[in-house]
């Protein structure tokens, strides 16, 4: 286990040494379901740098500038409805509504498709949750969901393909560099990434940070002193706190040396982001919410590296967008005891009861 924040930066940053390609999770998945599951987050250099720059290449600064504008108005319009509602699952209706609007308005998927692989998104990280599961055994949950997810993603390049329209997948189809394109696998897997992605780690964050701008009031107070000035800070220490990601895997793959311990080639390293984020020889006072925390170089975008998130500024839009109306225009927002997911990937929230007064 690299529990460090030393020794989680360590391993991020020598994917020679510890491999993706092998697996990310913590459960030992085939080959095939690595592969399709875990898209870049699977692979190593040079493969992971040939894909990440396609992808990369569709995001331009106009289509990042109408993103933004987007996130903005649905913001606004999820915080009208929590307005009119008054009570219920903030889960529901508020923290999973922004980022999945968000990826699946980027991507262009058609509405009627959108629920649906939502669904698919958050099964195929909670196999291991019983209430989730039910009643389904985990390889079941964990292969059904994946297939359908590569299929609604395969099927939807195949559409744009044939008729492209002015969306990210279109861009995905079409983008090249040096010559290559993505594969039908390889856009099929990155569907399945952004699904997931895309929609848990924002969501994840929305909802955790919301409690702990409830129980630390005079951080609350700070924010709302000066919101625009603060914000910035307050988005770095709300992803530290929260460290939605809790865990990847590297395999090792040459006889090396971590933290003093001898590792053997094919031996497993887990890294552990929320423990790094609460090392006290990094953090001053850890444990406390700190929206002031400066510097605050949290691993909750990853340990560095190849691998580090290359979607953190969308992230960081949909919280700032967030946040911004929910403190503005909801001021006596109350939220209540979070219900927590069985998991060792992905620290998510199934609900979490709140009131608007």
């Amino acid at each position: 286990m690299a529990t460090s924040h030393e020794l989680i930066a360590e391993v991020s940053k020598k994917p020679e040494i510890y491999s993706s390609a092998q697996g990310i999770n913590m459960e030992d998945l085939s080959e095939d379901i690595v592969e399709a599951a875990s898209s870049m987050l699977g692979t190593d250099p040079p493969k992971h740098g040939s894909l990440r720059k396609v992808i990369s290449s569709a995001f331009t600064p106009k289509r990042v500038s109408l993103i933004q504008e987007q996130i903005e108005g649905q913001a606004a319009r999820i915080v009208d409805d929590l307005l009119k509602e008054k009570e219920g699952d903030f889960v529901k209706l508020v923290s999973k509504r922004l980022p999945m609007w968000t990826v699946f308005e980027m991507l262009g998927l058609e509405e009627e498709l959108r629920e649906e692989t939502a669904l698919h998104a958050e099964e195929l990280v909670s196999w291991n949750d019983d209430d989730v599961a039910a009643g389904r055994q985990p390889m079941e949950l964990l292969n059904g969901a994946l297939v359908s997810l590569l299929t609604i993603g395969m099927e939807f390049a195949g559409r744009r393909r044939a008729e492209p329209k002015s969306d990210l997948m279109t861009a995905l189809v079409q983008a090249e560099v040096d010559g290559r394109k993505l594969t039908d696998d390889e856009i099929g897997s990155f569907f399945v990434l952004l699904s997931v992605a895309g929609n848990d780690t924002t969501r994840n964050t929305t909802t955790i940070a919301a409690r702990a701008l409830q129980d630390f009031p005079v951080q609350r107070a700070l924010l709302m002193e000066d919101f625009d000035g603060r914000i910035g800070g307050a988005i770095e220490e709300f992803v530290r706190w929260t460290s939605p990601v809790m865990s990847f895997r590297r395999t090792v793959t040459e006889d090396t040396v971590l933290g003093g311990h001898d590792l053997l080639k094919g031996d497993w390293v887990v890294m552990l982001y929320t423990s790094g984020n609460r090392d006290e020889s990094v953090f001053v006072d850890p444990w406390k919410f700190d929206i002031t925390r400066s510097p605050n170089p949290h691993q909750g975008f990853g340990g560095g590296g190849p691998h580090f998130c290359m979607g953190n500024f969308v992230a960081k839009m949909q919280l700032r967008a967030i946040f911004d109306q929910l403190l503005h225009r909801a001021p006596n927002l109350r939220v209540g005891d979070p219900d927590f997911l069985t998991g060792s990937f992905v620290r998510s929230v199934k609900s979490m009861p709140c009131t608007v007064d």
